[in-house]
Parts: C-alpha cells; structure tokens; sequence
C-alpha cells in the first residue's frame, strides 16, 4: 500500500479545497467534481464501454486530439470520453463531435479509481504524455482493460529514475504499450527495466499540420496584416517576454506589427500588459469595433485563437522561456516562422531540435532579443532560410498518430474489456 503517496495526495487535495474561496482555477477544480459520480452516470447512461482517453490540461489535448479524430474515423459508433485532472482542459474544451464526452477526471485515489471504472467500464484507456496516475493504472491492470501512454516523454529528473522512484517504477508496468517521442526515453526506460515501450514520435507534429491544413481563414486578422511586410506573433507570453517585447516596440519600430497572445487573459493582466506600449493596442475583443488595419499592436484578450494565429506571422516569438519553460513551438514552426524564444528550452525535444537545425533562435536578454529581430526584419535570406528550415522540421516528424493506431488495430481488435465488479462491491 503506497501510504506515503496516499499521504501526500491527500494534502494536495485538501490544499486544493482550502485554496478554493480565494483562488479562481483551484474552485473550478472542486466545483467541477461535485456530484461527478452522479453526472458520469447519467452521462454514460446506455454507453456500453467507451473509449476513454485522459489528459492532464489543454495542453496534452492538443497531443490527444489527432488520436480522437482518429479513432472517430475507424470507429464512428463508439463513444469517447475525454477526462481532465486540469481546469485548463475541462473548462476549455468543448466538444463539436456528438460521440466525445468531456468531464473531469474523479480525484485520485483507490475507492475513486474502482468506482470511476465500474461506471465507465472502458474498452481501452489512453493516457497523453505525463499522467502517472498510481490508482488509476493499477486499477486498470487489475481489470485487464488495455492501457497506452501516447507522446510519452522521459528525462533523468523523473521519479521513475531517483533512488525513491521504486513505487512510480511500478506505474509502468500497468501500461500495455508505451509510446514515446525518441529514442532517449528508449534509452532511460531500459535502465528500470522497461523494454515494452517504442518510438513512435509526438502526436502534436499530425496536431499542428492538422490545424495548418484546415486552412481556417480570419477577416479580422487578414485586415490587420494587410500591407505589412512584417508580421510578429508572441504566443503565450510571461511577464519577462512582454517586457522584452515591448521595449522594442516602444524604440518607434516602423514597418512591424505585432500580435500578442499572452498565457494570461484575465483582465488585469490585459490592463497591464497594454499600459507597457507607448503606441496604441486594439484588443481582440474589439475587433469589430476598431480599425485593425490601422493598428500596429493586437493584444489576444481570448483563448483558443493562438495556434491559427501564428498563420499572420513572418516570425514567432513563443513565451515562457524566462519561467518554467517555453510554450508549443509547432504552433509556428508548421507554418514556417523563423522562432524566437528564451533559455529555459533545454527539456523539450522539440526546442532542441529546431535550434540544431537552425529553425530557431535561443535570447538571453534584451540586447540579443533586440538583434535576433532586427536581423530577421531586415535580411529576407536569413529569416527565409530559418522559415524553411522549421517547416521542413515539422513535415519530417509527423505520423505518430498512425503508428498507434496501426499497434492499436492490430493488438485491441475488438475494442470492448471484460465486465468489472459491481459498483456495490467496488466502494466497501
């Protein structure tokens, strides 16, 4: 029994419950599993073993999406239900298709993991990325439901590979297959025993292509490019990356404008962010109201709008790399956008390779943001030569979806788990 584990998630959640009246996204986390039991039953009311893919945030969705469309196209009858441990996913994320079914996913732990399952009671479960869920994957090898982690991705600072990792170790096992981006995380899986894993790439490169394919045309965004030769799009911006980003602007650029999408959307950020330009901004909110094509800066006061944004660009900035670490850089890659971004990078695969194959650029501080974009606004054969390089990256990496759905037709071809205990037996 993982005491110590039971120990501490329980301290998270009760953290999460005390957090709630004074925090926005920890109250969307303990309102939205209310009477969750209830609400999945009633949901589920004459489903008959659903496909069940789960997502930590909006993030992994992206990963899990092409894998949803997917499976929507070889099995249109079969419901999908797509779980979130985040607000950032279930509170976003809409469903268009009438067979995905999106909620939150119970809070962990072994009595809400038996239970979940014997209402659900799923064909196969899919796992996007870094969900490690201990109750959950037990629980789901015990009931011998076939179970993959897609996109996976492993690093030495994981608990799998600490001296105190011996019971995260036992989490991988659960998994029937494990598909990872490459072959470093082969690599490290095997140092802990693990060989049932291969590479199959990253799902988000099919994502992005995807959504670049799909060739979704915005008037308001065409008005407020027109006529320019220049076209910077900063996504998901921090703090630190506005600043920078503002402190060019304000030097009086000509012939640049600027779409801004910062991670933070709420209103006091917005206030804030506007007051660091000297020149005036338009707000994506306004877009019906103003004059775009007049404006030089257009702050996205929305989510949901950034990945079919990088389209107007000439070149990308991707934020966070002076904090945690940088944002999605396929976003802008797929559409071939020389890619700025800062030095938090090292842990994602992508970032690495974009810089190796020069489809991008590491800044360190104001003085080399300054001269990485004013080189690419001024030489057309370097910022031509770092576009192509990013698309032919994005190009030469898809296919991931594929790869497990061809695993997945050959191993799981009837889709459908044995009958779980009774949910009366399954809650003593």
């Amino acid at each position: 029994m993982p005491i110590l584990y039971d120990i501490g998630i329980g301290l998270y959640h009760t953290g999460i419950h005390l957090a709630a009246p004074f925090n926005d996204k920890a109250n969307k986390w303990v309102k939205g599993r209310k009477n969750i039991f209830t609400d999945l039953k009633a949901i589920l009311n004459g489903v008959e073993h659903p496909i069940w893919m789960h997502c930590s945030s909006y993030g992994e969705y992206e990963q899990g999406k092409p894998i949803i469309d997917a499976l929507h196209k070889k099995y249109p009858d079969k419901k999908i239900l797509l779980t979130f441990y985040s607000p950032s996913g279930s509170e976003v994320v809409k469903p268009k298709e009438k067979n995905l079914i999106v909620m939150y996913l119970p809070a962990e732990g072994a009595k809400n993991a038996e239970r979940f399952l014997n209402i659900v009671k799923p064909s196969i479960a899919i796992f996007v990325k870094y969900e490690y869920w201990y109750h959950y994957l037990h629980t789901l090898k015990k009931h011998n439901i076939p179970t993959f982690l897609v996109s996976g991705i492993f690093r030495i600072e994981q608990n799998f590979f600490q001296w105190y990792g011996k019971l995260f170790q036992t989490i991988l096992p659960c998994f029937d297959r494990i598909f990872v981006q490459d072959e470093a995380s082969i690599e490290l899986l095997k140092t802990i025993g693990i060989e049932h894993a291969e590479v199959s790439g990253d799902t988000r490169f099919d994502r992005v292509i995807e959504i670049a394919e799909a060739n979704e045309i915005s008037d308001e965004l065409e008005s407020f490019v027109a006529n320019s030769n220049n076209v910077l799009v900063a996504g998901s911006t921090w703090p630190k990356d506005e600043e920078l980003i503002s402190k060019f602007f304000n030097q009086g650029v000509k012939d640049l404008k600027l779409i801004i999408a910062p991670h933070e959307v709420h209103k006091e950020h917005i206030l804030q962010l506007r007051s660091l330009f000297k020149n005036g901004t338009v707000l994506w909110s306004e877009r019906e109201t103003e004059d775009l094509q007049k404006a030089q800066i257009l702050i996205i006061d929305t989510i949901g709008v950034l990945s079919r944004t990088y389209r107007y660009g000439t070149i990308a900035y991707v934020g966070g790399g002076f904090n945690d670490g940088i944002h999605n850089t396929l976003e802008a890659a797929v559409y071939g956008l020389p890619i700025l971004f800062g030095p938090n990078y090292e842990k994602f695969k992508e970032a690495r390779d974009l810089i190796e194959v020069y489809g991008a650029e590491c800044i360190l501080d104001q003085s080399s943001f300054n001269k990485s974009l004013t080189d690419l606004t001024s030489d057309d054969d370097l910022r031509s030569k770092m576009a192509e390089s990013s698309k032919k990256y994005v190009q030469e990496n898809r296919g991931a979806t594929r790869k497990f759905l061809e695993y997945l037709s050959k191993e799981v071809s009837d889709l459908e788990t044995k009958d779980l205990p009774n949910e009366s037996n399954a809650s003593k």
